[in-house]
């Protein structure tokens, strides 16, 4: 299983010897937080795979672990048959358009990523228990009452 990393200005996806190994990274995954534009849980992570690996491993239905070149982007997945996952789409990462991983942890992820944290990376479990203070949310301008269209008589 995926360790998830986060601090104030990225999220790093920390692989495990044999998640490097069959997926062929050398290294773990790291992810600006400006490049990431929407997460999403799902409990079907199969659907959101796109293109045929490379280079990577599928065994169908099993796992998925790897670069997935398609025509819409390059998508890194770490799938691991039928779990509940979490898909972060990306916009100006330079080396892909979406990550997609089969983690317990994908709604501590979505409450990390709201919130202000410091410059050392820590666990995204921990900062969404409250296990790891974090610094207050800076205060947002409302908004303003958007004028009423004019009744047509």
């Amino acid at each position: 299983m995926v360790t998830l990393l986060l601090d104030s200005t990225q999220l790093e996806i920390v692989l495990s010897g044999v998640e490097r190994a069959l997926a062929f990274r050398k290294g773990n995954v790291a992810i600006e937080r400006s490049t990431i534009s929407k997460v999403q849980l799902t409990d079907d992570a199969w659907t959101w795979l796109r293109g045929v690996p490379s280079p990577g491993t599928h065994v169908r239905g099993v796992l998925a672990m790897g670069t997935w070149k398609s025509a819409g982007g390059d998508d890194f997945a770490i799938i691991r048959r039928r779990r509940p996952s979490v898909v972060i789409d990306l916009n100006g990462h330079p080396d892909y358009s979406r990550i997609i991983l089969t983690t317990r942890n994908g709604l501590q992820l979505v409450q990390a990523l709201r919130l202000d944290v410091d410059t050392e990376a820590v666990d995204v479990v921990d900062l969404a228990t409250g296990a790891i203070p974090v610094l207050p949310a800076p205060a947002k301008k409302p908004r303003a009452a958007k004028p009423k269209p004019a009744a047509a008589v």
